[in-house]
């Protein structure tokens, strides 16, 4: 479904992706991991088009997607859900929930999309007039990933969903990974909870600075000598 080859990515003259190459199957849930700075919510921005690869290529579909811009990628069918949720604060959960489906036109917020968001997301219907910038961080990321789910992507970014929130919060969200990936979802995720996300995921990715490091089925990482010393505490 999605493949990167050999992609490069630069802020201005410094090169912080060095030829990076992954593949995220149909009906996968990947992960990709490594420590702060290693390339991973870069990797992300580049495939959803907020930044250009300076060398090489990704390709969703069939398709090369590297050089477009991010609206274009998103009506191709794939939706980020960014790292710091990025809500809109002063719009309301509705009203944010309306902008996730706002690229397909037409179609718009239809009944069946919002009810589908509120089976994964309760909380959310009983806020629905209250602002986004009101809510706790777990409910914000519980309508950064609505908001994503919108616009009905065939592939969803998850850009560490768990970060900054409590124990039980961090469940929460990722039974609802779980149940996303379920109904068909097809799903990439940076999370920097290594043991949840490699126990949930099907295959893996570790980046160090700026390349892949390690690739592999995630029940094989999570028992990876070098990764559990890593990122596992042991």
């Amino acid at each position: 479904m999605l493949t990167l080859d050999g992609v490069s990515v630069a802020y201005g003259a410094v090169e912080v992706l060095h030829g990076v190459s992954l593949r995220v199957e149909a009906g996968e849930l990947v992960c990709l991991l490594g420590a702060n700075g290693a390339g991973k919510s870069t990797t992300v921005r580049a495939i959803s088009g907020l930044l250009r690869p300076t060398a090489g290529s990704i390709s969703f579909l069939g398709e090369r997607l590297d050089g477009r811009p991010a609206h274009a990628v998103l009506k191709k069918g794939i939706a980020q859900c960014p790292e710091g949720r990025r809500i809109f604060p002063e719009m309301t959960v509705l009203e944010n929930l309306e902008m996730g489906a706002y690229v397909r036109g037409g179609d718009g917020a239809r009944a069946g999309d919002l009810e589908r968001v509120f089976h994964h997301f309760p909380r959310l219907q009983e806020r629905l007039g209250q602002l986004g910038g009101t809510l706790s961080g777990g409910e914000q990321q519980m309508l950064a990933i609505a908001r994503a789910l919108m616009s009905a992507p065939k592939l969803l970014l998850l850009d560490e969903p768990s970060l900054g929130l409590a124990p039980t919060m961090v469940a929460t969200v990722f039974q609802v990974i779980h149940e996303i990936r379920r109904q068909g979802v097809t799903v990439l995720m940076v999370e920097q909870n290594a043991a949840l996300a490699l126990q949930m995921a099907d295959r893996a990715y570790v980046m160090e600075s700026g390349c892949i490091a390690l690739e592999g089925a995630a029940r094989d990482l999570l028992h990876n000598a070098d990764v559990r010393r890593a990122y596992l505490g042991g």
